[in-house]
């Protein structure tokens, strides 16, 4: 995964890894198999081999810890401009099967008075995040933390949710952290969202808000329940040993977030969905007109 910096690219690889396979449990499906292809610079020279090596190593734990077998893959060396490589890019693709494919799920909310409910846990943790690379235009940091036991849990807890038709929608919580997970759940369906989330200790970043709204801490999932069905489902969490916090409300024309009471963001939900889906060509827009 491109986005993290840093000494070993061991734990990124993990949560590509990771990511990919989560977002086929989102779905209700049972990772069954995973390919790759691993961009590198050049690996005649020994940090280059070295970097491709971890990530390889990372790649073969978290496969093992989640059961997925690699199946096959690529490799593409080489990959430098000017003798400055790429950043080491290992692309991680999941396959999954769903016995079933009317319970197959998706990210937005289903039904107006739905309960959200955020699955795994926020911790302090901005490295490697979106928001410090179109915000503030760095790519660097410590990645987020990665509890293989934990990610494999929370992906048992959803591939049997939403078979049973416990879970309405599920949504992966990765780039742009909750905010931006929370927003695109809302998109598609025209239904808006009203949450309070809980307040993340920030005192190691000192980013205060911005953490808890987008940070990209691993392996936590955005779900949506019928309200009569919330209780069930932190019971079945809890069983799982997965964090689960209720966290709002489906419902009405916009999106509004509030960190511990306090409100924060309350975007109407038209416009913020305007912005979204038509972010490639305004970006392209405004580089055509710089140029």
């Amino acid at each position: 995964n491109s986005r993290f910096v840093y000494l070993d690219p061991f734990v990124g690889a993990q949560l590509a890894v990771a990511e990919a396979a989560r977002n086929v449990a989102c779905a209700g499906g049972q990772p069954i198999g995973a390919t790759n292809c691993l961009n590198f610079g050049n690996p005649e020279r020994p940090e280059i081999m070295w970097q491709f090596a971890r990530a390889v190593e990372g790649i073969g734990v978290a496969c093992r810890a989640l059961d997925i077998p690699i199946t096959g893959g690529n490799v593409s060396l080489y990959n430098e401009t000017d003798g400055k490589a790429i950043l080491p890019t290992p692309v991680l693709g999941v396959v999954g099967l769903i016995e079933d494919a009317a319970t197959a799920t998706c990210r937005a909310f289903r039904s107006e008075g739905d309960t959200i409910v955020l699955l795994g846990e926020s911790r302090d943790e901005l490295g490697g995040s979106e928001y410090l690379k179109v915000i503030h235009e760095l790519v660097r940091g410590v990645p987020p933390l990665l509890d293989l036991v934990r990610e494999a849990a929370l992906q048992r807890l959803l591939v049997k949710g939403v078979s049973d038709g416990l879970i309405r929608s599920a949504h992966d919580c990765a780039e742009g952290g909750l905010a931006v997970t929370l927003a695109e759940c809302c998109f598609d369906t025209g239904l808006g969202a009203d949450v309070d989330i809980p307040e993340v200790d920030a005192a190691a970043t000192g980013f205060g808000d911005v953490t808890t709204l987008f940070g990209e801490s691993a392996s936590r999932v955005v779900v949506s329940v019928a309200a009569s069905s919330t209780a069930e489902l932190q019971a079945f969490a809890a069983a799982a040993g997965v964090p689960a916090t209720i966290i709002g409300r489906v419902g009405g024309d916009r999106i509004r977030v509030a960190v511990a009471g306090r409100g924060v963001l309350d975007e109407p939900l038209a416009e913020a969905e305007r912005l979204w889906s038509c972010a490639i060509g305004n970006h392209f827009e405004s580089q055509r007109a710089i140029a």
